[in-house]
C-alpha cells in the first residue's frame, strides 16, 4: 500500500462503503462549498481546523444568499432558510472528523505509513430547496514536502474567479479550462484580469516581497525598504486561511505588508515570491512565466505563446520567517483529537 490508495468519505458522520474517488473528482461531481486542510505532527493535529470551519460556514452563507445554485439549491427556493441549519454544520463536521480521523489513523498504522492526512470538508443542500444541509468529509493520505526542498514554478494562465469571497466546488471545473496554458514543469497557474496585476494562483494565494522607495530618505540617495504585497480580497481573490495568517504574522513582526495586486511590470523590484495554501502552507517560488502580451492567453495552447520569465534563488529571508512563524502557531491553533 502507498499514499493515496486509501480514501475515506463520510456523509453526516456515516462512513460510506465502496470506492471513494480522489478529492478533485469528488468536487467536480457536485456543487457545494468546501475547505481543505491537513494534519501535521504525524497526523496527530489538524492544522487550523477552527479557522477552516468558520471559513466554510461563511462560504455556505454567502452562496445561499447570492448564488444558491452553487450550493445545489434549485431555482425558486428560499435561500435564507439555510441560516436555520448553519448551527448544525460545525457539530456534524467535528463528529465526522473524530470518526474519520480514527479510521484513517488505523489504516496509517496498519500499513506502516508516515504520510499526513488531507482533509476536505464539503457542504451542499440536502433537499435542493435551501433548507437541510449535507455535510461531507473526504480524507486521503498526503505526502508533505520539506520547506525549501523545491520551489513552485508558476505561469500566468487566465482571468480571476467569480465570487471569490466563497470557496465552492464549481471552480474546480472552471479552472480545468486554464490547463491549456500549463507549460511543462509548471506546478501552479496564476490568475490576472489585465495581464499586469497578478491576483492569486488557481489553488493558492500569491505574495511577493519587493523593494519600494523609502520616501523618508534624502532625495538624492537611493534608499529602499522591503514590503510584502498580495492582492486584496476586493480584487477577487480567496480570503484563504493561510493568507490571513501571513497578514497577521507580518503585523505582529513589524513586516510591512500592503494588500495590492503585485504588478508584473514592476517585477524587477521583486526580491522573493511565495504561494500559500492549507496543504503547501508556504512554498517559495523558483520562477514565474507570463505571456509577452495578455492577448496571447486567448491562443490555443502554451506552445502558441511567447513567454517572459522571472526567476528567484531559493527561499528568501522573509519567506522563511513567515513559514517558521506559521508552523510555530500550528501547535497552538491545531485541533488535536484524543
Amino acid at each position: 500500500m502507498s499514499a493515496g490508495t486509501t480514501r475515506l468519505l463520510l456523509i453526516n458522520g456515516v462512513l460510506q462503503t465502496g470506492d471513494v474517488p480522489p478529492v478533485s473528482s469528488f468536487l467536480e461531481s457536485t456543487s457545494g462549498a468546501y475547505t481543505t486542510t491537513r494534519t501535521h505532527d504525524s497526523a496527530s493535529c489538524i492544522l487550523f481546523w477552527d479557522r477552516h470551519v468558520r471559513r466554510l460556514t461563511e462560504s455556505v452563507q454567502i452562496l445561499s444568499e447570492t448564488r444558491p445554485d452553487l450550493l445545489g439549491i434549485g431555482p425558486g427556493s428560499a435561500p435564507c432558510q439555510t441560516k436555520l441549519y448553519m448551527s448544525s454544520v460545525t457539530k456534524s463536521l467535528n463528529h465526522s472528523l473524530r470518526i474519520g480521523h480514527r479510521l484513517a489513523c488505523d489504516e496509517r498504522t496498519r500499513y506502516g505509513l508516515t504520510d499526513e492526512l488531507a482533509i476536505t470538508a464539503f457542504v451542499r443542500s440536502k433537499d435542493g430547496v435551501g433548507g437541510l444541509l449535507d455535510v461531507f468529509l473526504h480524507i486521503g493520505f498526503y505526502v508533505s514536502s520539506v520547506f525549501g526542498s523545491g520551489g513552485a514554478r508558476l505561469a500566468v494562465a487566465g482571468p480571476g474567479r467569480d465570487l471569490a469571497s466563497a470557496k465552492y466546488s464549481d471552480w474546480v471545473r472552471v479552472r480545468k479550462g486554464l490547463e491549456k496554458m500549463r507549460l511543462p514543469n509548471v506546478t501552479e497557474l496564476l490568475l490576472t484580469n489585465n495581464g499586469d496585476e497578478l491576483l492569486e494562483g488557481s489553488i493558492t494565494n500569491f505574495f511577493v516581497v519587493r523593494k519600494v522607495a523609502d520616501n523618508s530618505s534624502a532625495p538624492n540617495l537611493s534608499s529602499y525598504r522591503i514590503e510584502v504585497q498580495t492582492a486584496p480580497v476586493k480584487d477577487g481573490v480567496l480570503p484563504g486561511v493561510v493568507r490571513q495568517l501571513v497578514i497577521e504574522i507580518c503585523s505582529d513582526k513589524g513586516i510591512p505588508l500592503r494588500e495590492i495586486a503585485p504588478s508584473w511590470s514592476q517585477r524587477h523590484f521583486w526580491e522573493e515570491a511565495f504561494i500559500t495554501s492549507s496543504l503547501r502552507i508556504v512554498q517559495h517560488v523558483d520562477s514565474i512565466q507570463a505571456p509577452a502580451s495578455y492577448q496571447d492567453l486567448k491562443l490555443k495552447t502554451w506552445e502558441d505563446v511567447s513567454w517572459i520569465s522571472k526567476n528567484f534563488e531559493g527561499p528568501g529571508g522573509i519567506t522563511t520567517l513567515i513559514q517558521k512563524e506559521i508552523m510555530a502557531r500550528a501547535g497552538g491553533e491545531g485541533y488535536r483529537i484524543n
